[in-house]
Formats: structure tokens, sequence, C-alpha cells
């Protein structure tokens, strides 16, 4: 791992972290470009052209780690036209890049199909008819993916689950074939995939497979209706520890799905990781502002809070938190809160740290959802990114200002 304890201070790559914080300020994200790089790779080395992998920009969108990305030859899964403009913002290729996503407005679809994108991941009846008269009306041909629910259970957070078929996304088993019937009719759709995306933060292959092998017999039924599928994607979903769960094995994941498909021959896969690469290669840093002994519990403040870093109070995420300085001091049973002002404003609940004013923590694995889901609850800038290279630190992302924040807003005068 790139975070790792030197001297009894942590240090991000060759970095110390407590210097970063004195440096940049906090909050803080910190990210490693080398861990990026090894997460990468443990994909990349596994899965031959032309097989692709498309990141999943909504997991972290900062232009570097886009750019750093599309340097090892990434394809992008997008959800809006605003990550397709950061994707060739960073220089990314639009010709790999698939819109996923269940409600595409008609600009954000002239938008993709006039950068020539891969293909739009379409997740409804509707959703075809009107990308259909949108390529029409632009005199171009839209390539299409049916995004399917297998109805598959990830056993994951209800709020992170997404291939049952209660669920919002996708298009239901039972009506795919007749769906992909009306794509072969419509004069400005090109049907080339199909797709799935079960859920995240997924840790066993077993509901991946289970999925895939809904999807392949789904493809043997609509070659057969003369549909000429060519790709599958299995969209993303591998999860990480944060509670030192034991990982998934990605490789064995990978070159199991790979011999299911190919019984079929003649079909490229792709898959949609975001978490997994980026999710274990940043960290949150934030500085104790006090220790309040309370009648029942003790909590360390933090300058960090809920609009910071929102996973634990939207999905009751854990992360792990260790102080950036190591204390030979008795740890004591604390939640980690933060100033925002919301009972559900915590980082950590019942953690065992010692701490007091001034003291700096490390909010682990925040790579994948942090800053993407930051907001400015409570008129809080947000937060500095920083991507360490080595014994190199570099901005990514200057900290926004108090003025920052309503740029853009119109005082209107009371009448007299």
């Amino acid at each position: 791992m790139s975070f790792n304890y030197h001297d009894g201070v942590l240090y991000a790559e060759q970095c110390s972290v407590a210097e970063l914080a004195a440096q940049y300020g906090t909050p803080l994200y910190v990210y490693s470009q080398q861990q990026i790089m090894n997460n990468w790779q443990q994909f990349a080395t596994v899965w031959p052209a032309p097989h692709r992998l498309c990141y999943a920009v909504k997991a972290n969108s900062n232009l570097a780690v886009l750019h750093l990305l599309a340097q090892l030859g990434a394809g992008f899964d997008i959800v809006s036209g605003g990550e397709l403009a950061r994707v060739i913002a960073a220089g990314g290729r639009a010709d790999r890049v698939v819109f996923s996503g269940v409600a595409k407005s008609r600009a954000e679809m002239a938008e993709a199909l006039a950068h020539g994108i891969y293909c739009f991941n379409v997740e409804s009846a509707a959703e075809l008819e009107q990308l259909n008269e949108v390529a029409r009306a632009h005199q171009v041909m839209a390539p299409v993916s049916l995004r399917v629910n297998p109805d598959v259970d990830a056993q994951t957070h209800p709020y992170i689950s997404t291939g049952l078929k209660t669920n919002k996304f996708g298009i239901a088993m039972s009506q795919a074939r007749d769906i992909a019937r009306r794509a072969q009719e419509l004069p400005n759709i090109q049907l080339q995939g199909v797709d799935c995306h079960i859920g995240s933060q997924i840790l066993t292959a077993a509901p991946f497979l289970d999925a895939a092998d809904r999807m392949l017999a789904l493809i043997a039924d609509l070659r057969q209706d003369g549909i000429a599928i060519q790709h599958l994607n299995m969209g993303g979903g591998i999860g990480i520890s944060y509670q030192h769960e034991q990982p998934l094995d990605v490789s064995a994941y990978l070159l199991e799905l790979q011999r299911r498909a190919e019984a079929l021959g003649g079909l490229t896969l792709m898959l949609e990781p975001g978490r997994s690469i980026v999710g274990n290669a940043g960290l949150l840093v934030t500085q104790v502002a006090y220790h309040k002994a309370g009648e029942d519990k003790d909590f360390l403040l933090v300058d960090a809070g809920m609009n910071d870093l929102m996973r634990p109070a939207l999905y009751q995420a854990y992360h792990e938190i260790i102080p950036v300085q190591q204390s030979a001091a008795s740890p004591l049973l604390v939640d980690v809160v933060g100033p925002v002002c919301e009972t559900g404003d915590f980082l950590g609940l019942a953690r065992h740290l010692s701490a007091s004013a001034g003291d700096l923590l490390a909010v682990m694995n925040a790579g994948a959802y942090g800053f993407t889901m930051s907001s400015n609850y409570n008129t809080r800038p947000r937060a500095a990114e920083v991507m360490v290279i080595g014994d190199q630190a570099h901005l990514i992302r200057e900290r926004e200002t108090v003025s920052d924040l309503w740029k853009g807003e119109r005082i209107v005068e009371v009448p007299r």
C-alpha cells in the first residue's frame, strides 16, 4: 500500500501527510498516483484486447485522475454530459466512452453523438425512442447497448444495489428481447451490445458470475433472433476492503468471466471499475478542533464534516480513522464528528483513538465517492485535493474560498 507509517508519522508514498496538511491546510484529500496505477494494472494485466476497461468517472472525477487513466489507456463510463466534458478536458478519447444513466436529456444525447462516443447504455424503451429521434435530427446513427436488469441480489447496501427488479436501473430481463427487436427496427439506432450493473462494494465473485450467466443466455437468445450482439458490459461494483474484509480476487473473477464468454464466441467483454481503481488510493486529512467529554461518550470534533465525506452519513459506511502522528497515550472510545449542524454529521462512531486539539487524523479509503459527493452545505468551501508522486506533491484542485460559493448569485432589492 502507498500509505504507511515511518518513524511514527503517516506517509503518502514518500510525502509526510503532516507536512502536506501544513502546506495545503485541512480538510485535505490526498491521492497516491502509484496506488491508482497499481490498481489499474490489476485489471489490465488479465484483460487482453479486444476487451475494454472503462473507468467509472463518478467515483473520482478530478482532471488529474482522469488524465492519468487516459494515459494508461482507459475508456470511461459516464453518467452525465458534465462527466463527458471532464473526460474530454482531461485528454480522454470520446470513442472510448460509454454513457450510462437512467434520465439522459436530449441535449446530453446530442452532445455525446457530436463527440462520437463508443455507445449509449440505454436503460428504458422510452430512452431508446428518444435517442432515435435525436440521432435522426442530427442525421447520425446512435450506437447502443441495452442495460438489462438481471434481477441478481448483490447482497450489498440497499442504496447501492442496482440489479434487482425493484431498482430503477435497467430493462427487465423479461422485456429485453422485445426491446432489442424494437432497437433493430429503429432507423437511427445501431444495437451492438448488452450490459448490466448489479450494485457496488461487492466482495465475492458469485453475484457477478450469476449475472454473467443470465446475460450470456440472453445474448444467445438474441443471436438466435438474428440480432448480432458484439459486446457484453458487466459494469463495475467490485468492492474494496474498508474494514479488513477479504477482497475479491480480481484476476480469478476476470479469467472466469472470459472463460464463460468464450463459449459464445465473437464477444468483446467490458468492465466499468471505479471504486476498485481509486478507493484505497486516497485519504482525507482532518484536524481535531476539540476533545469533548460527554456524559455518556466522548467526542473528537474535527474540521471535516459530512459535506466533505458523505458516505458515513448516507450509507453508514465505515472508514478506518488513524492518527497522522502515532501516540503512546492510551486510546479512548470516541465518536469522530464534524462541524456540520446535523446529528448525522459523523466520520466514525465508537472508535478507539488518542487525540487532542490540533492533532491530525486520516480517514482512509476515501479516494472514491469522497470529493465527488462533497457539497457546500452550511456554506462550507470544499477541500483541496493533492496528488502525490513519489516524494513530490501536486495541488490538483485548489481549496474553494467562501466568496467562490456565491459566485453567480444575485441580490434582489426589496421594493420601497
